[in-house]
């Protein structure tokens, strides 16, 4: 071969030369699919900044550790090999109308590739239930062949899924990891207690769940007053920095016409007295989330329809139609029924010769015979029967003779017992000791800002 091209004229020899230069400087060059495939893995897994990985490894880091290493909440590690490092990543978000096949094919991946993920089993079949603006991510290796898929649930939880060394599939669900930060709220109830929890910043669920708490002493429609004031510890959920939603109320004090209550979250997600008590009652309070009460207990009322003197046996709670009715207390439903008077209604016996009425429901949602439990929805909040407007009509009775549902004394729960009980004490003696110094710190702070705006005056 050389001495065909000695034998050649000098300007063809000359031209071979530059070609063959041409050609060696191409084959040093990193293709283009080489280089999207090194620099496409930190570009598009961040997307969101859905994962807490290591994106890249320097490239001299030795064999054992090329893996990446995602921390779970209950401090386990996944590892995924480091094949998942380096690939082509195609994000795809999910339109209205898109099934997971439409995705696959737009991700130029095969049916068949797709069956094999879903025949993973149960933790893959959440793909089969996306919703618009979700996304799928595929990563690809240089032949183009799927080798990961990443979905993220929520913003939790993603799901993970990678081609191991005998071509299948395998799936992972890989959590981040979840900070909590202490909080503390406290105000001082003016117009409403709804605007002193907004002021104090707590959510409109951290509200309704202080209600919840201290729901079975205080009737948060008619006895607050002006001065009454609240302080909460709040463990708050927080994911990279992030606040994700409603943290848990884990400590509260509400002090009501100078009555103080106090209570703590213990582990099985209820609340108790200081001393182990549930603040948790046999019955509700009220079984509706109401707006306000239309009518009191009274053995004497006018009667608005009637015009008579006639006993009003029970207490109207006024709220908007459709409004849940809960089941006061656990028993058995004796009558759920209509008639031209009481309209739909439910009637439920408990135990200790208890018994609840609930009338004039635009919906029953339970049966004669069914059991309930407190706080289950039995119906809905309506205007039948013979009413001049949409209420609740609740009743209470006692063997058999009708009580005040607003004041009657009510069984209390299944309080803490045993060593429970005196862990729970424990804890909750520090909880309320925090509570007590974080109410002293903020009054601090208000003196000192009183008096400094008393002296720029």
């Amino acid at each position: 071969m050389q001495k065909l091209v000695a034998q050649l004229p000098s300007p063809h020899r000359f031209l071979i030369a530059l070609v063959s230069l041409f050609i060696a400087v191409l084959l040093l060059l990193p293709s283009e699919q080489a280089s999207a495939s090194r620099n496409t893995a930190t570009d598009t897994l961040d997307v969101g900044k859905r994962y807490s990985v290591a994106l890249a490894l320097p490239e001299e880091a030795p064999e054992e550790q090329q893996s990446i290493i995602i921390p779970e909440l209950d401090d386990a590690l996944v590892e995924l090999p480091a094949a998942a490092l380096g690939l082509r990543w195609t994000t795809l978000e999910v339109q209205s109308g898109d099934i997971l096949s439409t995705l696959f094919r737009k991700a130029n991946v095969s049916q068949q590739t797709m069956q094999q993920i879903l025949d993973i089993g149960k933790s893959t079949r959440t793909l089969t239930r996306l919703f618009p603006g979700e996304k799928l991510e595929f990563g690809f290796d240089e032949q183009g062949e799927l080798q990961a898929l990443h979905y993220a649930i929520d913003r939790l939880k993603t799901l993970q899924i990678a081609r191991v060394d005998n071509g299948r599939f395998e799936a992972t669900e890989v959590k981040k990891p979840v900070e909590q930060r202490q909080q503390f709220a406290q105000a001082d109830i003016r117009s409403s207690f709804w605007n002193a929890g907004l002021q104090a910043g707590l959510s409109e669920g951290q509200i309704m769940l202080l209600a919840g708490i201290f729901g079975w002493d205080i009737d948060f429609a008619l006895d607050l007053r002006a001065g009454d004031r609240f302080s909460v510890l709040i463990n708050a959920d927080y994911v990279e920095g992030e606040y994700i939603g409603t943290g848990h109320i884990v400590a509260a004090e509400f002090s009501n016409q100078g009555q103080v209550y106090q209570a703590v979250r213990h582990s099985d997600g209820h609340y108790y007295k200081p001393d182990g008590q549930s603040m948790r009652q046999a019955f509700l309070r009220a079984p509706v989330s109401f707006q306000y009460v239309s009518s009191n207990f009274n053995p004497r009322r006018l009667h608005p329809v009637l015009g008579t003197v006639r006993a009003h046996n029970g207490t109207d709670y006024v709220a908007p139609v459709g409004t849940p009715i809960m089941a006061a207390g656990d028993g058995r439903v004796t009558h759920s029924a209509y008639n031209g008077v009481n309209g739909h209604y439910v009637f439920i016996q408990h135990a200790n010769n208890i018994v609840t009425k609930y009338l004039h429901l635009s919906k029953r949602e339970v049966k004669s015979g069914d059991r309930v439990r407190q706080g289950q929805t039995i119906g809905r909040l309506g205007a039948t029967g013979r009413v001049t407007g949409a209420h609740l009509h609740y009743e209470f009775l006692l063997d058999g003779v009708h009580r005040n549902p607003r004041t009657v004394k009510l069984p209390q729960a299944t309080p803490l017992s045993g060593n429970e009980r005196s862990v729970f004490q424990q804890r909750a003696k520090g909880l309320l000791a925090q509570l007590q110094q974080q109410q002293q710190g903020q009054l601090a702070q208000q003196i000192t800002s009183d008096q400094q705006t008393a002296t720029n005056e």
